[in-house]
């Protein structure tokens, strides 16, 4: 009933639905379906309404002119869809552990070495956090290691959660208890801090995957997963050569479950489930 409501007030027409799709297309890279339309028309109708217009035109006109460009970070923000978990993909976790961090010791095959972790669309944090626990639990293998993350998402508000690192209790309950207990801080009203010898590692900021990268890398590990979903296969193609170019020489890449490289670049070789090494 509520939505049949919303729908009534702010009618989304072709015209105007084809404008957002191509602004969020051009800014993003994300593909806006016909089937998202009720999506959208959900979304940022609650913004027509926090900004008082009276539909999806007066929307549009605000978005192409001169002073539309707070609005379209707006709207960028309120249509990213952000779901994510603490050790979200568990087998991830468990290769880099097991596998990954072995691998890069052995290679660099010294004390004080470098690692660089890429968490690309870290969304709320559950992934670096996730990230920054399991590199302290390998504190001995990693000692007097320069160990940085770096979280980017294109969204500013989760951005901006992320890096206060305050989760709500069912959140935190989700993390193994020994992980838990070592690295956050309960608050009265049920929520976790996150401790600081986690945070340290971590470093947050917004950033558009499509746009320019300001950091240099090489990484030696990237994660981007549950990302490339929304783009098309030409968009595809051009992250993962820029990723490729991002790594270092046999660097590692962790996609979503629902993703593949196939035909869409041959710079990656599979090693594992949705883990890729660089191999051009």
């Amino acid at each position: 009933m509520q939505q049949t409501v919303q729908q009534q007030e702010f009618a989304l027409h072709d015209g105007d639905f084809r404008k957002i799709a191509n602004l969020v297309m051009e800014t993003t890279g994300i593909v806006i379906s016909d089937r998202k339309r009720a999506f959208i028309s959900g979304r940022l109708g609650r913004r027509l309404r926090t900004l008082g217009l009276s539909g999806f035109g007066d929307y549009c006109r605000l978005l192409e002119s001169d002073a539309g460009d707070a609005e379209r970070l707006m709207l960028v923000n309120a249509i990213t869809t952000n779901h994510t978990a603490f050790f979200r993909e568990p087998h991830h976790f468990e290769a880099l552990a097991a596998n990954v961090l072995p691998s890069i010791n052995a290679a660099q095959g010294q004390r004080g070495g470098r690692l660089r972790i890429w968490s690309a669309g870290c969304s709320t944090g559950e992934e670096p956090y996730t990230l920054a626990m399991l590199l302290c639990e390998q504190s001995a293998q990693l000692a007097d290691w320069d160990v940085k993350i770096l979280a980017t998402d294109l969204d500013t508000n989760v951005v901006a959660h992320a890096a206060a690192g305050i989760y709500d209790a069912e959140r935190v309950e989700s993390i193994p208890g020994n992980f838990r207990k070592k690295y956050f801080t309960a608050q009265a009203d049920g929520r976790g801090v996150m401790g600081e010898a986690v945070r340290s590692l971590i470093s947050f900021a917004p950033l558009n995957l499509l746009q320019g990268w300001p950091m240099r890398g090489p990484f030696d590990i990237i994660f981007c997963r549950n990302v490339v979903i929304y783009f098309d296969k030409p968009t595809q193609r051009r992250l993962f050569d820029r990723y490729a170019d991002m790594l270092k020489p046999d660097g590692w890449l962790f996609i979503g479950h629902s993703e593949s490289l196939l035909s869409v670049t041959d710079r990656f070789k599979l090693v594992g489930r949705t883990i890729y090494r660089r191999i051009k």
